[in-house]
């Protein structure tokens, strides 16, 4: 039997196309087509900006610096998520303040996020974990309450809303990513969006060098001979043009891609919902703004050890499955620096432990699915035997 990878891009002539054109055109840096495709992100987001970077974590990099984030300040990070939504307040030398996840979304707890509060608390990264949008109510309640910012990181979320509401302007700031495992892609790439002026004209400089327009001491505007003003230092965090042509094909395709994601998401629900062994994500009916960029299942045991060997057993049968993510307090980097224990934030610790993603890519069929649902009972079956 063929081997079912866990997802892959969905690329045509549609992409090739758009990059013939660029190159073509012999402008394939921060050009035209980038700002088209940041065009076609704001606008899908409700945004009066989005500036495109070279991944999404360039994109939470520019957002602390942006926010003037640094040493002695603390932003609090949900303990079960990628590395670089922590990373980032840890790269301008700010603490990275671990609180646990709901056990059900696997989203930053609200409550525990408010425990998580010091007086040297500046900021809260709310991750919108696999496509399913945060608690941002109660989040952003919390925040203002306490004068905080709110980083969104959307990098699984392209096209996710809360109660009707596009994410990545809910918050300060969104950082979204275009990442192959990520419904669009442009192989890397990210994007920062906000309806802030002062931090997209931050974050429009920092990504170029530090650059900002020229003022007197650099000649009037137009001359060939005036340069830009750099009076802060900056990154070279610049999305090229020859990704954003794969980023605008791909915003045409969007709409399809997460209504063939949420139509498998309903499939799979309907076929798994007999296996009692497991917890599921919502439904689409239940949750109309998640967009299943993964479909990731709980063991309800917890038990890591059951869980791998499930995994094994998919991977026999030619079915590719990764766990959720990580329990970020767990890593070395932050075990090392700040003495963490895995018991410190248990929910997390269960959802690294007993989480599987299991495959949903574009054309999948029903029968693909229904592959992974026998090699689950079957897994199941084995097991009991």
């Amino acid at each position: 039997m063929s081997p079912m990878p866990l997802t892959f891009p969905d690329f045509d002539e549609t992409e090739l196309g758009r990059l013939r054109r660029c190159l073509e055109s012999r402008w394939v840096t921060q050009g035209p087509l980038t700002r088209e495709f940041e065009e076609l992100v704001a606008k899908r987001h409700g945004l009066s900006h989005a500036l495109a970077t070279t991944s999404c974590t360039a994109a939470l990099h520019l957002a602390v610096l942006a926010l003037e984030l640094g040493p002695g300040d603390e932003v609090v990070v949900p303990a079960f998520t990628w590395v670089t939504s922590a990373h980032c307040a840890e790269y301008v030398g700010a603490r990275a303040v671990f609180a646990d996840v709901d056990p059900t979304t696997h989203n930053l707890a609200p409550e525990a996020f408010e425990a998580a509060i010091t007086p040297r608390t500046r900021a809260v990264v709310a991750v919108h974990l696999f496509g399913l949008a945060a608690e941002m109510d109660a989040i952003l309640a919390i925040a203002q309450r306490r004068s905080l910012a709110v980083i969104e990181d959307a990098a699984c979320a392209i096209g996710s809303s809360y109660q009707g509401r596009p994410v990545g302007g809910l918050g300060d700031v969104g950082c979204f990513s275009f990442h192959p495992r990520k419904i669009i892609t442009t192989g890397e790439g990210g994007m920062v969006t906000t309806d802030r002026e002062d931090l997209a004209e931050r974050v429009r400089s920092l990504r170029n060098h530090g650059a900002s327009p020229p003022g007197p001491a650099q000649g009037p505007p137009g001359k060939p001979y005036t340069m830009a003003a750099f009076d802060r230092l900056g990154f070279n965090l610049r999305m090229s043009d020859i990704q954003a042509a794969v980023g605008v094909a791909q915003m045409s395709k969007l709409d399809r891609l997460l209504t063939h994601r949420r139509a498998c998401a309903a499939l799979y629900g309907h076929h798994l919902s007999s296996l009692e062994e497991f917890d599921l994500p919502p439904q689409p009916e239940e949750a109309p703004g998640h967009t299943y960029q993964s479909y990731v299942i709980r063991l309800r045991t917890g038990n890591r050890a059951e869980r791998n060997r499930i995994m094994e057993h998919l991977s026999d049968q030619g079915i590719e499955t990764r766990p959720g993510t990580h329990a970020v307090h767990r890593l070395g980097y932050y075990v090392q620096k700040y003495q963490l224990k895995s018991e410190q934030f248990p929910n997390a610790v269960r959802s690294e432990d007993a989480t599987i993603t299991l495959p949903l890519f574009p054309g999948m069929r029903e029968a693909d699915q229904e592959r992974v649902v026998t090699a689950l009972r079957d897994s199941l079956t084995t097991r009991s035997g």
